[in-house]
């Protein structure tokens, strides 16, 4: 990402008030603003000049705000803020699905969008200039290389999110631990605030890809009124340090 220039961000969305009043808004925040009214148009801006993120709308007419998501990820990573009028669990997964950091039900407060793009760009930035990656965990079949962003379970590569691999690598670092839903929100997802249902339905995906029977975890335990534990007796060790 940019460090001495605006961050750029790329506005899609086919309704021209919503378009130019968020626009208004990330322009006296101080960041560079482009704006597209449809998938196509967004695809070929992006292109022209690579956003540091998009706030990329669900409902577009012709090509739906999910397929832009994934054109966008084959150019390469980005951050993505999905906006829809509808507030429903199903679009929230199919938006995290294709990787979405963020996820903003119609009608919002543009401040609050704001906040949100800035505190994905931080994120960002954080992981790009992080320290070295520890040495790969491992639990119970399952393996983790934060160096190389890949997870392993049982010998096959696990396909998982930007946002699923940061939640499961945070609690394999704190195994035992019960961890709150606003601790994950901010640990994770750099957020001070936000639906916490989002962190809900990343840990739902990441069970479907981790557990041996999603309906009876045994690696992420839900601790009922608090958040989520990676099992105690699926403690990781770090590479070459033992086996759990």
């Amino acid at each position: 990402m940019r460090t001495h220039t605006p961050a750029r961000v790329l506005v899609v969305d086919d309704d021209p008030t919503v378009s130019e009043v968020v626009a208004c808004y990330l322009d006296r925040a101080g960041f560079t603003v482009d704006l597209a009214a449809d998938g196509p148009a967004a695809l070929e801006r992006a292109a022209a000049v690579r956003p540091d993120l998009v706030v990329l709308d669900l409902m577009l007419p012709g090509m739906d705000g999910l397929e832009v998501c994934r054109r966008l990820r084959d150019d390469g990573p980005v951050p993505v803020i999905m906006l829809t009028a509808r507030g429903d669990e199903e679009d929230r997964i199919l938006g995290l699905e294709v990787g979405a950091d963020d996820y903003v039900t119609k009608p919002f407060s543009p401040r609050e969008l704001v906040l949100r793009v800035a505190s994905v760009l931080r994120r960002d930035r954080a992981r790009a200039l992080a320290p070295p990656a520890a040495p790969p965990l491992r639990a119970v079949g399952l393996t983790l290389d934060p160096a190389g962003r890949r997870a392993t379970r049982g010998g096959g590569e696990l396909a998982l999110t930007v946002r699923e691999f940061d939640l499961l690598a945070y609690l394999m670092r704190h195994p035992g631990r019960a961890c709150g839903r606003e601790e994950l929100m901010r640990e994770v997802w750099g957020w001070e605030f936000g639906d916490l249902s989002t962190v809900t339905v990343h840990v739902r995906r990441l069970r479907a890809k981790v557990e041996e029977d999603p309906a009876r975890p045994r690696l992420i335990r839900t601790v009922w009124g608090v958040g989520y534990r990676f099992g105690a007796d699926a403690a990781p060790a770090a590479d070459g340090a033992g086996h759990a």
